[in-house]
């Protein structure tokens, strides 16, 4: 891809990178890529996801886990798109998540942004520094580690 692809793409560019699926594709848009370095994207929270209808009636709260699920597929776009042999064909792993804290609730109508940036980049091995936030305010931060296999 080109440096002006890189910096922003939209559904249709993630589908053709990541191999997630509806409904379990957590990001929306990529807003800016330095690749192999840090990236930003964003998932649009809708009452229409299939996973408010039991999280919780009455209450719909974005899981937590789905919140990290998300950071780590915008990670893994990152990855992707910084290339490399090591990766080319690959599918990503969750290798860990250390220090995840959840700051704010998540719920329908909210613009969830990713944040994320490399710590550490060893072969197929990654670990990932990510942020995410809805109206500039911290809603979850983690360090997550991913492999290639």
């Amino acid at each position: 891809m080109s440096e002006q692809e890189l910096g922003m793409l939209d559904i249709k560019g993630i589908l053709a990178v990541l191999p997630h699926r509806y409904p379990f594709v957590m990001v929306d848009r990529i807003l800016s890529v330095e690749p192999g370095e840090r990236i930003r994207g964003y998932k649009n929270v809708s009452i229409n996801e299939n996973f408010f209808q039991g999280h919780f009636p009455g209450e719909p709260v974005m899981p937590g886990v789905l919140i990290l699920e998300g950071m780590a597929q915008t990670g893994a776009l990152l990855a992707y798109l910084t290339g490399g042999e090591d990766i080319a064909g690959k599918l990503v792993y969750f290798a860990g998540i250390d220090g995840a804290k959840f700051r704010r609730k998540v719920v329908p109508g909210d613009q969830l942004v990713y944040e994320l940036a490399v710590k550490k980049r060893k072969s197929r091995f990654w670990i990932m520094e990510g942020r995410a936030y809805v109206d500039d305010v911290l809603a979850t931060e983690a360090q997550l580690m991913a492999t290639f296999a």
